[in-house]
């Protein structure tokens, strides 16, 4: 990402300047609110903490953040191409619907038309925007303690059988390729935020993780190679017991989680892990802070790198740390969830002071 454009702090002084040579080589995605926009956007300007640029509309999209109605950043594209122009407005119109290609086809479309379109414009397709669209619309509403269709946060598995495929892609092996009986077994489970995978073995969550996040791939190699190869599909208990949990929690009915965790990573990882576990829900701290909790003001960035790599999502809550000025910072499931997360549990920190 960025490789052709100068530095942050001189794209947000172009985004300050408003620099129209910056149109359509640079956006930015506002981190407290949750929308991208062109670099010359009319709308009042961010802090410099809560920017986060990107060299392509893709970029932003599959980050979690949602085009601005100020200026409407996909609109060259659109006025390009009506097949782009059309469908770009029956997503506007219904921004939660779950689009699937029978959907294009009965428009009217050619689906590997509108597939190229999208991708050559975008840098991603329609329905992985419409994905992720979806998902950003569902994670606004959640502090609001507002009732959401399940059906519209599917994140696009539709069956066992996808959710195998897709598995294998990510691991590079065919479905068939996976072990009957494995005392590793991976499902999904689908929350408010979109589909995570889940990895349990009879006693133990192994791995909790949002589809997208980038790392997922070399966790679950990491998981097949520390079980000598024996991961398969399918449910223990633990995955039973956090999909539960995950719901609850989302739910604000319960603001912490008892299904085991399995003891990887390394001691000093272990034990920011717990330390994450023993912030609060609705407090944050920053990585310094957390150094300091556990008597290693000396290992800033070392609980940085341990935060970053924590395979226990939102049960390790890693989303509670902040950087030192308060701004967000890299979160593996993208920051809009990160935003959403720390808005949620608000929720339960007002009840902990109506106590």
């Amino acid at each position: 990402m960025l490789l052709d454009l100068p530095d942050e702090d001189s794209l947000y002084a172009a985004l300050l300047a408003r620099d129209a040579s910056f149109d359509g080589r640079a956006f930015v995605g506002v981190t407290s609110t949750g929308v991208f926009c062109r670099l010359t956007c009319p709308a009042r300007k961010p802090k410099r903490e809560n920017c986060v640029f990107f060299d392509r509309i893709g970029a932003c999209i599959d980050a979690g953040y949602r085009p601005c109605k100020r200026c409407h950043p996909m609109a060259p594209a659109a006025q390009a191409d009506p097949v782009i122009m059309h469908l770009l407005k029956a997503l506007e119109a219904d921004p939660v619907r779950v689009w699937h290609e029978r959907d294009i086809i009965a428009l009217g479309l050619d689906a590997s038309t509108v597939r190229r379109a999208f991708k050559r414009h975008f840098g991603t397709t329609f329905l992985d925007m419409a994905r992720q669209m979806r998902l950003r619309t569902a994670a606004a509403e959640l502090p609001q303690g507002a009732k959401v269709i399940d059906a519209q946060m599917v994140a696009g598995y539709d069956s066992p059988s996808a959710f195998r495929a897709a598995f294998g892609r990510i691991m590079g092996l065919a479905p068939g390729a996976f072990v009957k009986d494995a005392l590793l077994r991976a499902d999904w489970i689908e929350t408010r935020l979109g589909a995570m995978i889940a990895v349990s073995s009879a006693s133990h969550l192994h791995l909790l993780e949002f589809v997208e996040r980038k790392a997922l791939p070399a966790e679950l190699r990491r998981l097949h190679t520390a079980a000598k190869g024996s991961l398969g599909f399918g449910r223990f208990d633990p995955t039973d017991q956090i999909e539960a949990e995950m719901t609850a929690f989302l739910r604000l009915e319960q603001d912490h989680f008892a299904t085991p965790i399995a003891p990887h990573g390394t001691p000093f990882s272990q034990s920011v892990w717990r330390a994450l576990r023993d912030i609060p829900a609705g407090e944050t701290r920053s990585y310094s802070d957390l150094a300091r909790s556990m008597g290693r003001p000396d290992a800033t960035r070392a609980v940085a790198r341990a935060n970053g790599a924590n395979p226990i999502a939102i049960v390790v809550p890693c989303h509670r740390v902040l950087a030192a000025d308060g701004a967000l910072t890299g979160y593996g499931g993208g920051l809009w969830r990160k935003q959403a997360l720390i808005e949620l549990e608000q929720g339960f920190a007002a009840r902990r002071q109506e106590s």
